[in-house]
């Protein structure tokens, strides 16, 4: 799979998981923001919690789900990815990190989300 065809599949990922989260009362407060440690894909707030939101996006899982690529040393740089926005914009309230997985079939349809809260 090529660069470009797999930050497609991710942009798509974190808009499904955007309109996902927003169904569930989330509100998106940001998206893609950049850190000295990387990207965060969604920042959104439920009721008074922050939440930080790592996108995980495959077509099919033929090469393994995306829970799988949740690995140690992701759920880690999640983890510093939310200590930095929190810094940075001085959050007193409570704020957890979550995954969103999410399958699609080859024609871009969605044959799974799963949604994990407090994955660190």
């Amino acid at each position: 799979m090529s660069k470009e065809f797999n930050l497609k599949t991710g942009k798509l990922g974190e808009r499904i998981a955007g309109e996902f989260l927003e169904k569930k009362g989330y509100k998106i407060l940001e998206q893609n923001y950049k850190t000295k440690y990387g990207e965060i894909d969604l920042i959104c707030q439920k009721g008074d919690e922050l939440i930080i939101i790592e996108v995980r996006t495959k077509i099919g899982e033929d090469f393994g789900t995306p829970e799988e690529s949740l690995d140690k040393k992701k759920i880690r740089k999640v983890w510093l990815n939310a200590l930095a926005y929190v810094g940075k914009n001085n959050w007193k309230g409570n704020y957890r990190t979550d995954a969103v997985c999410i399958v699609l079939k080859a024609g871009g349809e969605i044959e799974r989300i799963n949604h994990y809260e407090n994955i660190t």
